[in-house]
């Protein structure tokens, strides 16, 4: 059999993009999933949840000639809708305008979209139902099972229970740990109304903030909303607590009370719909000699409350492809690169991310942390080119992770000082304009130090 200049493990979301990137190159390219061709027979398993599609996700996919095919399946969101437990509203944007926005897609609708870009790609080839069990990094020999192929390069794009970097561990120590979040999901559904329209804004992502859990609700272009549940696994008020129809009723009477109308289905949905567990990936490399690299999931996989997990994914396609061209398409040394340079900001957001979390289930509802916002805007306003909300800086912006929560740390320092009194608004303007060096913003900056 041909050995392919590139063999990829994994045709979910980043393998396609990753196969895409790499054709354009010239390269051959060989795609292996495990599962069936999800165009032939889509995936019910209830692990669907709705993807927020930012600046670093879209870039990639505008890189490969996709975006637009695409985007008119784009629900743009332009803030919080935050729901009270006495049923009010209030819609915090999420940029310091509304045409700064996140889209809401559906996975499986990106998912079939990219395997149908990467059909009409005559260097690549795709063979479904392949499930990798071992790999020969001496032999550069891959099984599938009882078969055997041969590869040059082999890139692992195979999610967060990787079998790439399972075969790279038996041959040396990534520094590979998971951490469990102790928290998890369950989908539930928010229909269409009567005459066919939304029963809430689908200009927002609405979130019910309940401090140790939360409810959230993003907009699909049927016009219902997929809404997530995110609570403690164990102890009072988490899934094991949750069971029966009077449990699962009371809870959302006492806790999302204007949710009972909005969601008809939701003790048959909350009992046959599955629990999903929360966690984040770390390894201190990402590659195995020259030989492989482990990307997206596989090597990073983090909690999904930045709305960064996918948008993280396709940036890693964005920064190999970069190194290729940096090193001459010399496949090696862009893999040493990829495995070392990059891995600081898979940190960055995976630590983000779990920081996230809190302020989105907690934090919003808080007079203290609506000042700080506040504060962080007109401070963006001031000094537009040095202080720029970490937000922003991760969802409108393709600043490097590492930078984002370098810069963000020292802008919280400066508003946590300035609204405690202990420094003027003279020092706090200088400090900032000390610290803070100039940085473009909304262009294509590299996502790597």
């Amino acid at each position: 059999m041909k050995n392919f200049d590139i063999t990829i493990i994994g045709a979910g979301l980043s393998g396609p993009l990753m196969a895409t990137y790499l054709s354009e190159k010239g390269l051959n390219v060989d795609l292996y999933e495990s599962r069936v061709d999800m165009r032939k027979n889509l995936d019910q398993s209830g692990r669907s949840i709705n993807l927020a599609l930012s600046a670093r996700g879209i870039k990639a996919l505008k890189d490969i000639g996709l975006f637009d095919n695409i985007k008119k399946n784009l629900i743009p969101m332009k803030g919080r809708m935050i729901h009270s437990m006495d049923g009010e509203k209030s819609l915090q944007l999420y940029g310091k305008n509304q045409k700064e926005v996140i889209y809401s897609i559906s996975r499986s609708f990106l998912n079939i979209s990219l395997l149908n870009h990467v059909e009409n790609k005559k260097n690549i080839t795709m063979s479904f139902n392949h499930k990798l069990s071992d790999v020969d990094f001496e032999q550069k020999t891959i099984f599938f099972g009882k078969k055997k192929v041969n590869f040059n390069r082999i890139i692992g794009a195979d999610g967060f229970n990787s079998m790439l970097r399972n075969c790279i561990l038996k041959q040396t120590d990534l520094k590979f740990r998971s951490d469990q979040l102790g928290h998890g999901y369950k989908e539930l559904t928010i229909p269409v109304s009567e005459s066919g329209n939304y029963l809430m804004e689908p200009d927002s992502l609405h979130i019910w903030p309940r401090g140790k859990f939360m409810l959230i609700a993003l907009p699909n272009t049927d016009k219902t909303f997929t809404c997530t549940l995110f609570a403690p696994l164990k102890g009072s008020n988490s899934f094991e607590k949750i069971n029966t129809s009077k449990e699962i009723l009371n809870f959302f009477k006492t806790e999302f009370p204007d949710t009972i109308a909005l969601i008809p289905n939701l003790v048959k949905d909350f009992i046959s719909n599955p629990v999903g567990k929360l966690s984040s990936i770390y390894c201190e490399k990402w590659n195995y000699k020259d030989l492989a690299i482990i990307m997206g999931d596989a090597a990073h996989a983090i909690v999904p409350f930045f709305g960064q997990g996918m948008n993280a994914s396709f940036q890693d396609c964005t920064v190999i492809n970069d190194l290729i061209d940096e090193n001459g398409l010399d496949l090696g040394s862009a893999f040493k690169a990829f495995g070392t340079e990059h891995v600081p900001n898979g940190y960055a957001i995976a630590d983000m991310a779990l920081e996230n979390y809190i302020e989105m289930r907690d934090s919003v509802n808080n007079s203290e942390y609506k000042k700080h916002r506040e504060l962080e805007l007109f401070l963006e306003d001031k000094f537009p080119e040095r202080f720029i909300p970490r937000y922003s800086m991760v969802s409108f912006n393709e600043i490097p992770y590492s930078e984002v929560y370098r810069r963000g740390e020292i802008q919280s320092g400066i508003i946590k000082d300035f609204i405690s009194g202990k420094i003027s608004e003279s020092i706090r303007d200088k400090e900032i304009i000390n610290k803070l060096s100039p940085i473009r913003r909304n262009n294509n900056n590299k996502a790597r130090k």
